[in-house]
């Protein structure tokens, strides 16, 4: 594997979710050894979970780690070609991906949706611009579209902890007070199709996601109805798709509460954290049984960990 910057970049991804349940079950199954290796994490955006699970990730192969916050400790990178670079942009990322891969082993992006320019966003130009011009795997510490590491440690703890074998999974949207980009989103869906779970997707008229994306899977547009026997709840906020980046919903009806939680089949709730309390979701909520976003969390390490490991396997 030379890139994981989708789920999809797994051959089997439900395997992969798999093998990483057992090797939790059985930690002295496999032996990892990087000692020597290089993982350089270049950070584009604030980062709390990713940051520390993949250094942890990289800690338990024996790497060793360089981390940048571009933004604030490197140059303004150009990602355009053709252009006459006399404004803020001192290095080209032609350069810049080249230089970090002679200290490298693998690099880690995290460049989010500007939220301003859909084309732009869509075509993901900084991460694939680094997959283009580096010389060593990259990996999505999340992008503009996606966020591959987060839906991997969310399939890993829906798998853990359904009760049932085929669940009924909800995605709501939630509020929030400034508009949100769609990674997050995006990659459950794409995770819910390569794990075939069964995927429901609530939100207000005017935030549907990408039809590409969402193509096949129930759209409810009454989040009370949507809950009804779900098993897992998934809350994300993201802003309007059609209306790109904008926020034309002000009002908290979308908070997830007791009440909401009591539709269901006694689920589990799920958030990929930071998560803004008493606007997404309540208090109440966060502090009962049915929280599990410390074990999504907790199972970052262990999805990156295997990412790592066989972004390496097969380096010559």
């Amino acid at each position: 594997m030379k890139k994981f910057i989708k789920c999809n970049d797994l051959i089997d991804f439900e395997l992969c979710v798999n093998q990483i349940i057992d090797s939790k079950k059985n930690p002295t199954k496999e032996v990892y050894n990087k000692e020597g290796k290089v993982l350089g994490l270049i950070f584009f955006n604030p980062s709390l979970r990713t940051r520390l699970s993949v250094q942890k990730a990289a800690i338990n192969l024996g790497m060793r780690i360089i981390c940048m916050n571009i933004k604030d400790e490197g140059w303004q990178l150009e990602f355009d070609d053709n252009v006459i670079m006399n404004g803020d942009k001192a290095e080209h990322v032609r350069e810049a991906a080249k230089v970090i891969s002679t200290y490298c082993d693998i690099i880690g992006i995290r460049s989010f949706a500007n939220l301003s320019n859909k084309k732009s966003d869509l075509e993901d130009n900084v991460i694939n611009s680094f997959v283009k011009h580096s010389t060593v795997p990259i990996i999505n510490l999340e992008s503009a579209i996606s966020h591959p590491l987060q839906s991997l440690a969310d399939a890993i703890t829906i798998k853990e902890m359904s009760k049932v074998k085929k669940p009924k999974i909800v995605l709501s949207w939630a509020p929030h007070p400034k508009p949100l980009p769609h990674a997050v989103a995006n990659s459950f869906i794409e995770m819910c199709t390569l794990c075939n779970f069964d995927l429901t997707i609530a939100n207000p008229l005017g935030y549907d996601l990408d039809k590409k994306i969402t193509k096949g899977y129930e759209i409810i547009h009454q989040q009370n109805d949507a809950f009804k026997n779900a098993d897992f709840i998934y809350a994300k906020n993201w802003s309007s798709f059609d209306d790109y980046g904008k926020v034309n919903l002000c009002d908290n009806s979308w908070t997830i509460d007791e009440n909401k939680m009591s539709l269901t089949n006694e689920a589990y709730f799920m958030h990929c954290l930071p998560v803004r309390r008493n606007m997404i979701v309540t208090d109440s909520v966060l502090e009962s049984n049915c929280n599990i976003t410390i074990e999504q969390a907790s199972n970052r390490v262990h999805g990156t960990q295997f990412i790592l490991n066989e972004l390496l396997k097969n380096e010559n």
